[in-house]
Order: structure tokens, then C-alpha cells, then sequence
């Protein structure tokens, strides 16, 4: 298995309460292909550089995640499905990679 990140935007229209279920929908999406999720940082609400889908702000979260890489293009197909996610972008991450703040 590989290790990636997740940088994903909630939608605005989920009610900051829901935001949790979200994340969790979207966990159970890597655990169901074999992966793990190894850590996830919720950043918040904040603007978007330009709308997407009509929304001007959205909840940020970066998901860190190992996969098998033949499981990665399906997870992509899952995530577009998933409605309260407006945008993602899952990237590989290098051995000893770290995060900044």
C-alpha cells in the first residue's frame, strides 16, 4: 500500500453538525477499498479563489490515507458521486513526507 493525502471541499450547504458524518462517509469509502485512514485535519470554512458550483466558501479537510494503488482511480469515481464534496484532489505522498501547518 501507498500513502496519499486527500485535500477535499465540503460543501456550505452541510450544516457545520453534519460536516463529521461527511468525513466519516468519505473514511468509510477508503476502509471499504482495503485502506486505512491514518489521520485527518479538518481546516474549516474559508473562501474559494473562484466559485465552484455556484459557492464562494467551502469546509476544507486534508485526509491522510494508505491505499493500494489500483484501488485509487475507483476511490476518485466514488468521491465525484459524492454530493456534499464539491471538489478533491488525492496526491501520492513521498516516504517521510511531512505535512506543514
Amino acid at each position: 500500500m501507498r500513502e496519499y493525502e486527500m485535500v477535499m471541499i465540503i460543501s456550505p450547504d452541510v450544516p457545520e453538525e453534519e460536516v463529521p458524518g461527511t468525513i466519516e462517509k468519505v473514511g468509510q469509502l477508503i476502509t471499504s477499498r482495503g485502506g486505512e485512514v491514518a489521520e485527518v485535519d479538518r481546516w474549516g470554512r474559508r473562501k474559494l479563489a473562484y466559485p465552484i458550483r455556484r459557492f464562494t466558501e467551502g469546509n476544507y479537510v486534508l485526509i491522510q490515507f494508505k491505499l493500494d494503488p489500483t484501488q485509487v482511480a475507483d476511490l476518485e469515481a466514488s468521491m465525484e458521486l459524492t454530493e456534499e464534496v464539491i471538489r478533491h484532489l488525492v496526491v501520492r505522498r513521498e516516504e517521510g513526507e511531512t505535512v506543514a501547518p
